[in-house]
């Protein structure tokens, strides 16, 4: 059966145009068969069998060819005879041509005859090939011959005398110096030498980057949207935490017990609320191997690629942190404002980003689950430790810890502003009964160590800056590792190769031993047990 489609630019008859054997004949095949029969001498009961009876067809270039036919019509047999595939104990009659010369089709058989391994007339080819040089079969094999003890050993098949390792080093030596060899170098140096060939990867993706960054930016956001693992679990649990610091400082108050009230407050919201963050980061993990695999094509761009990551997650990290702190601040009542509120939510917001960008940073840097966690959770101890709750940022000693550590830690900064937000305006009851009322600017200079002379706005502007910090950190992270990657690798390669190249087991590697003619050996006897039947 063949199937053909009607060229669009054929004759008026709609007629195909036939390509002529001339000017194709560098380039396509021509296969014809002439009266193929295939006969089984002896199908069990003594008669012979026809499997195929003067078959007479041809395959053309350009053509589709379907061979139909019900199940034991011949279909196979007829393949295996065009590609001189057939068994040993199959007589074929007939021609087949192949552009013009008849032929016996073979895979690889004269190379292998040449080699002094021909193929019996009673085996397989395919199976005589991978027999000579897949040891997989050498156990098979020993366990037949010991079955067939009793049998002559056929002295003209060598597969049968010499192991697997000698036959493969026969092959390879005859291989080295055969014109198979010389014509594979010949075609080599041709290739080598044609230019105007170009790696279209190195030119990167065609497509606009913005046409880049809408395409990433909507496939993560609907991984972020399925994974529950990714974003949806971690705000139940940002609700439910919320839900609880609500209750437990439920109606604070502005009694002078209450000023280390909003300070504990507070500090949890900053420093414990933005910690768990860190839970995302098998999520990123497994998005960095995705982003490495994609970029040695050269989808997109690694600036498109951190982009479209932030402008996917912020409806979900928007989504945490302005249900988080709309529950926290009402239920705790801080201050009745709707702009107080909402900066809170903002500070939040940024923190939660900030954490999320250096973990990311994490996750480019240490390709490991339980490393990663560990690294991430330190950064965030250090985080609130330094963030000035635990001891105000002026106690802090000068070396490392308040400069500059202090300074470039975003708990710091969103510590401060939450103060600042919450306490500027308001008024404390004093210790003392009937005493004068504490002002929080007061609370905040003399208490927590805090300076009021510039506006908390700044310091959610401080924490925007570190988040922008962080994102162009790990832009300039990812750039340096596609940059020295191949350098690093190569330097590793020569290095091991030195270090081999001293070893006597390296450079005189024993081939694997054959286990076609070593003694069969009982399973028990194997693990050193005694079996009374032996």
């Amino acid at each position: 059966m063949e199937i053909e489609s009607d060229a669009q630019d054929g004759g008026s008859d709609g007629s195909t145009p036939e390509m002529s054997l001339e000017e194709g004949k560098n380039e396509a095949m021509y296969l014809v068969w002439d009266d193929l029969s295939v006969i089984l001498p002896n199908s069990g009961n003594g008669h012979a069998r026809k499997l195929l009876k003067g078959l007479t067809g041809h395959a053309e270039p350009g053509r589709i060819m379907a061979i139909m036919g019900p199940s034991g019509s011949g279909k196979s047999t007829l393949l295996d005879s065009l590609a001189g595939r057939l068994s040993g104990n199959l007589v074929m009659t007939g021609n087949v041509i192949l552009n013009g010369k008849k032929r016996k089709l073979n895979c690889g058989g004269l190379f292998f005859a040449d080699a002094g391994f021909p193929c019996p007339n009673t085996r397989n080819p395919s199976d005589h090939f991978l027999r000579c040089i897949n040891s997989d079969f050498d156990t098979v094999a020993t366990f037949m011959g010991s079955c067939r003890k009793h049998e002559t050993q056929n002295v003209l098949d060598p597969a049968t005398i010499l192991t697997t390792a000698e036959i493969k080093a026969l092959l390879i030596q005859t291989y080295r110096g055969s014109e198979y060899a010389s014509k594979a170098r010949a075609r080599i140096q041709e290739i080598s030498h044609i230019e105007g060939l170009t790696d279209r990867r190195s030119e990167g993706s065609p497509a606009k980057w913005w046409k880049q960054l809408s395409t990433l930016t909507r496939r993560s956001f609907k991984n972020m949207l399925r994974d529950l693992g990714y974003y949806w679990i971690r705000i139940v649990i940002y609700i439910a935490l919320s839900i609880c610091v609500g209750t437990i400082f439920f109606d604070i108050g502005t009694s002078y017990t209450s000023i280390w009230a909003r300070g504990s407050c507070g500090a949890f919201v900053a420093g414990y609320m933005t910690f768990m963050s860190i839970g995302g980061f098998p999520s990123f993990l497994e998005e960095m191997k995705v982003f490495y695999h994609e970029r040695l094509n050269r989808h997109y761009g690694i600036a498109v690629y951190i982009l479209a990551n932030f402008l996917s997650s912020l409806p979900f990290v928007a989504m945490t942190s302005f249900a988080t702190g709309t529950i926290i601040y009402y239920m705790v009542k801080f201050r009745s404002e709707f702009s107080l509120c909402l900066y809170v939510c903002l500070d939040l917001f940024s923190s939660i980003a900030v954490v999320e960008s250096c973990m990311m940073i994490i996750a480019s840097l240490v390709p490991n689950f339980l490393m990663g966690i560990i690294l991430g959770a330190g950064y965030m101890v250090i985080v609130m430790m330094t963030s000035g709750y635990f001891r105000s940022l002026p106690d802090l000693p000068r070396a490392f810890w308040r400069y500059p550590l202090s300074y470039i830690n975003y708990g710091a900064w969103a510590l401060q502003g939450a103060y600042k937000n919450d306490l500027i305006g308001l008024e404390f009851d004093s210790l003392v009964p009937d005493g004068p009322k504490l002002k929080g600017e007061l609370v905040l200079t003399n208490i927590l160590g805090i300076k009021h002379n510039y506006s908390k706005w700044w310091d959610l502007a401080a924490l925007l800056t570190i988040l922008i910090c962080y994102r162009l950190l790990f832009f300039t992270i990812l750039k340096f590792k596609e940059r020295a990657s191949p350098i690093v690798r190569t330097l590793h390669a020569k290095r091991t190769l030195r270090q081999l190249s001293k070893r006597p087991s390296f450079q005189n590697i024993p081939s694997v031993p054959s286990k076609r003619h070593q003694r069969l050996h009982s399973l028990s006897s194997q693990e050193g047990l005694n079996s009374p039947i032996h």
